[in-house]
């Protein structure tokens, strides 16, 4: 905590920024490591935005209580990939449905258990990569990410695979993330971030190291195109993909998303997409 009471975040010591290839095994290492020490400062920043209980799709506020994009989740076992403090988890556990928040950070699982108890709705949780998912086949009809995990991995089909998986014939998995189009532009919410700068079509991993040049925090940029390759390849049907309008009413800068930015640019896009309700043995994934 600092003198003033806030919460303050340990983040491991960072001296450069690269543009570089970055393994799961590393990224996984750092991003783990970044989580646990940035949980605290995370969630008294963005706590109030993000509610004890809400499912709000990204920092444009757009929340699956008006989108409904997931469908009917009373009775519904629900897992959310990359759930933090598992606020939307907590949402959809208070309507009805059997959710479980999967979560690489105990740091960010730490605010779940205190949430459990300030709510008095508790949420089940595990502790464990979006990889390698620990879970019995089929045992959901809905898995959903709201910026959760999926932004900082390589192999994108290898984790739809795995959601594959664990969904139900005829589940439906939704998922947001960052908007690709904004690896064109400076994280930054005003002016400054209006002007593109990369090329779009750079697929090397945003990298912080430390002195040493491990890495320190990851994040990987995939195309448009890669997204929708991986959703194919892991045997997954795109339904839809939604680029979230600016809502006027929502004043609120989040690092580089911005009501400045949000007229120009899209800042998040959600992909909608389920396990065929009928498969033909030639279309499993291999």
């Amino acid at each position: 905590m600092t003198e003033s009471g806030e919460a303050e975040a340990v983040y491991p010591p960072t001296t450069a920024v690269s543009r570089r290839i970055a393994a799961h095994t590393e990224t996984v290492r750092a991003n783990r490591r970044w989580w646990d020490g940035a949980a605290d400062a995370y969630q008294a920043e963005h706590g109030d935005f993000l509610g004890d209980q809400r499912f709000t799709w990204g920092p444009e506020g757009v929340d699956e209580a008006d989108l409904r994009l997931l469908g009917e989740v009373r009775n519904r076992r629900v897992l959310e990939i990359g759930c933090g403090a598992g606020q939307c988890s907590r949402w959809l556990t208070a309507r009805g449905a059997w959710a479980v928040g999967l979560e690489l950070s105990a740091g960010q699982l730490r605010h779940s258990r205190r949430l459990d108890h300030s709510t008095g709705v508790p949420v089940r949780v595990v502790h464990a990569d979006a990889q390698r998912l620990p879970f019995v086949d089929g045992l959901f009809d809905i898995v959903c990410s709201a910026y959760g995990a999926y932004p900082f991995l390589q192999d994108l089909a290898g984790a739809f695979s795995e959601a594959y998986r664990v969904l139900r014939t005829g589940g439906r998995m939704v998922f947001a993330v960052a908007h690709p189009i904004r690896w064109c532009f400076l994280d930054e919410p005003g002016d400054g971030g209006l002007v593109a700068v990369h090329s779009y079509f750079d697929r090397r991993a945003y990298v912080e190291e430390d002195g040493d040049g491990a890495a320190t925090y990851v994040e990987h940029h995939h195309t448009i195109g890669d997204w929708v390759r991986a959703i194919h390849s892991a045997g997954l049907d795109l339904l839809d993909v939604i680029e979230p309008e600016w809502p006027a009413g929502n004043h609120n800068a989040w690092g580089g998303w911005s009501p400045l930015r949000g007229r120009l640019l899209p800042g998040t896009a959600i992909f909608v997409t389920r396990r065929p309700p009928s498969e033909a043995p030639t279309e499993r994934p291999h």
